[in-house]
């Protein structure tokens, strides 16, 4: 454990490196371990215990220094589990004047996605399903909740419902839910989404790597068929440290 935190923290002038409260020498230790790389998103941070004993300080003074590091969001507390990084992200923004997928999006901006399945199946539409895509409660829906992961970093948690009449094998969606839609002429061509300002609760905060009660986007989208027939209701959570909306406006002509 001494050989790590050596490696991790070099801390040896931590007590003759100036004047300034020991707290913050530390909290700027580990900031900058976090920053570098040497601790990375989802790292467990060493116990509080072990990182007095190894620098010499109280553990007041660690709690301290974790303390502030948590309130400014590159750490977080999970009761049970430990004290775990979370690296800062870059702002992604996404233009509200093109329907497109998660996927499609990153890919633009080139970075890699990945998602973990949280739901995926046939089920009977719940009542908030059969108002939003018109089914009967002897209808069949498609649900597919995810949590979408660019370059390595969980950025939002997607819960699509389809009706099984156009998404019939949900277990066989890859990446992207609109290019397998795209395959059975069943891409939709216009949304509506309602975007609002909400707190993440656990599990979805755990999820995303962020503190309970982090900020986070809300956003309900109800997509439609050319007919305007609905195809897809989804209700979606973003971090809100990492995304930015942006709609572009134009002044009328009247």
């Amino acid at each position: 454990m001494t050989q790590h935190l050596e490696t991790l923290l070099p801390l040896d002038g931590l007590q003759a490196g100036g004047s300034g409260p020991l707290y913050l020498k530390l909290r700027q230790s580990l900031e900058e371990a976090i920053l570098s790389g040497k601790l990375n998103h989802g790292d467990a941070l060493p116990p509080e215990r072990d990182l007095a004993d190894y620098a010499s300080i109280s553990r007041v003074t660690v709690r301290k220094a974790v303390d502030d590091l948590v309130k400014d969001g590159l750490l977080v507390r999970r009761h049970g589990s430990g004290t775990f990084v979370v690296k800062p992200v870059n702002r992604v923004q996404q233009s509200l004047s093109r329907l497109t997928s998660f996927t499609e999006d990153m890919t633009r901006r080139g970075l890699t996605t990945t998602a973990q399945w949280i739901e995926r199946g046939l089920f009977h539409p719940s009542p908030d399903e059969m108002m939003a895509l018109g089914l009967p409660a002897d209808a069949l829906v498609a649900r597919l909740g995810r949590l979408r992961i660019a370059d390595s970093m969980p950025l939002a948690i997607e819960r699509a419902s389809i009706s099984a009449e156009f998404l019939p094998d949900p277990v066989g969606i890859g990446s992207s839910l609109y290019a397998a839609l795209d395959k059975t002429k069943s891409r939709p061509v216009r949304a509506v989404q309602r975007i609002s300002a909400c707190s993440l609760k656990d599990p979805d905060a755990a999820m995303l790597g962020v503190p309970a009660g982090s900020a986070s986007l809300s956003i309900e989208r109800i997509s439609y068929l050319s007919s305007g027939r609905v195809v897809e209701f989804t209700r979606s959570l973003y971090r809100g440290d990492a995304y930015d909306f942006v709609a572009e406006l134009t002044l009328s002509d009247s």
